[in-house]
């Protein structure tokens, strides 16, 4: 009998790297999912970050990202590390930039692999990588009058 590992769907696809993108329109949890489909799949794991009413005991009303022109090419430098660790089918990352209110979403990864374990892991550490490799900034505006510039996502 073969081991699974024979199997060429237990390995990477040749590019699964489907979908990375910096956009001001609001993110679709839909288009991230379709992208990461792959037959040879046995698992998707999909994280999607929102715009919570708080932050560090303050309320918070709205906040901006913004982007460094180079973010979207850092999005895919991680993207690929992720691919090189994980026998990832597919994957995708969006994240917004402008201005978003509580509950909006903010960033939306999705990541599948022949087995939901991997897919956990992977996703779990696209998503920590983005936030602290790719160069997006987070500008808070709380209830009470006062802002605050966070660093990577």
């Amino acid at each position: 009998m073969a081991s699974t590992n024979d199997h060429p769907g237990e390995s990477a696809a040749q590019d699964p790297v489907k979908l990375i993108a910096v956009r001001d329109t609001p993110l679709s949890l839909d288009e991230v999912f379709r992208a990461v489909g792959d037959d040879a799949a046995g698992g998707i794991a999909l994280f999607v970050g929102t715009v919570r009413n708080h932050d560090g005991g303050a309320d918070v009303d709205a906040l901006g990202y913004s982007c460094h022109p180079s973010a979207e090419a850092e999005m895919r430098r991680v993207a690929e590390k992720v691919v090189a660790e994980y026998p990832v089918r597919a994957l995708a990352a969006v994240h917004r930039v402008g201005e978003l209110g509580v509950g909006d979403l903010a960033v939306v990864v999705a990541v599948s692999c022949p087995h939901r374990g991997e897919a956990f892991e992977a996703c779990r550490k696209l998503i920590d990588d983005l936030k602290h490799e790719v160069p997006i900034w987070k500008h808070q505006k709380f209830s009470d009058g006062t802002e605050e510039w966070v660093g990577a996502c």
